[in-house]
């Protein structure tokens, strides 16, 4: 059986690039999106055979449960793990003035929704041969070169970074490859226009979903080079 693989947040952008990527590859994809309908939407224009639709919002509990217990049902394994979703890039506030609304809405997406997605499909990655795991993160909330900027998207984006480590110790003694990757900036954001293209940003991703038993674990890449955390 071809590997599987599943990305969250992947009805447009990034995220739907990697999906084809993917699929190009030979994994079994599933497109996953909070509206079932998008998803479909999004797996109708890609066209490609092996890529199928999933409901799933990281923010859910019941919904990542409902979609954990669909892989489960259908395939028994889950071989890669994208954590995909995310956004609140929150560009308008500063630290000091944040609106702290916007702040845990960042974090429940960019955060906790990993999180809770990693936690809920672990016995069906433990399962596979070779598990990988990609956080999608961004360069900005490295601590090492970290300053003024969106808040609540880097306090987030620095969070995951934490829990990539975390989780790559963890799982260590699985044979799991757990990654944070950088796409760059690339020309989705409406708001910020410019960038590179998507499926330049969309590599890195599937290099790091697709990395071979001696790749790397626990670290921080954009276009398959390591960033200082």
């Amino acid at each position: 059986m071809s590997r599987i693989a599943l990305v969250t947040g992947a009805n447009r952008g990034i995220g739907k690039e990697v999906c084809l990527q993917l699929a190009q590859a030979g994994c079994h994809t599933l497109l996953s999106a909070r509206d079932r309908e998008k998803a479909e939407a999004a797996v109708n224009d890609l066209g490609h055979d092996r890529i199928y639709p999933l409901q799933l919002d990281v923010t859910d509990e019941a919904s990542v449960k409902q979609a954990r217990d669909a892989v489960a049902r259908q395939y028994g394994v889950l071989d890669v793990l994208v954590n995909n979703a995310g956004g609140h890039y929150d560009y308008w506030q500063t630290a000091l003035e944040a609106d702290f609304s916007t702040v845990r809405e960042a974090a429940e997406t960019n955060l906790y929704g990993p999180w809770r997605v990693t936690s809920a499909f672990a016995p069906l990655l433990k399962k596979s041969e070779r598990p990988r795991i990609v956080n999608v993160s961004s360069g900005a909330a490295a601590l090492s070169s970290l300053g003024a900027g969106p808040p609540a998207y880097i306090a987030s984006k620095a969070a995951l970074n934490a829990l990539t480590r975390m989780l790559a110790a963890e799982l260590k003694e699985d044979g799991a490859l757990v990654n944070a990757v950088c796409p760059g900036w690339v020309a989705t954001d409406p708001n910020n226009p410019g960038g590179r293209p998507i499926p330049e940003g969309a590599a890195g991703i599937v290099w790091a979903a697709t990395l071979p038993d001696d790749g790397p674990t626990g670290g921080f890449f954009r276009d398959e080079q390591p960033l200082d955390w």
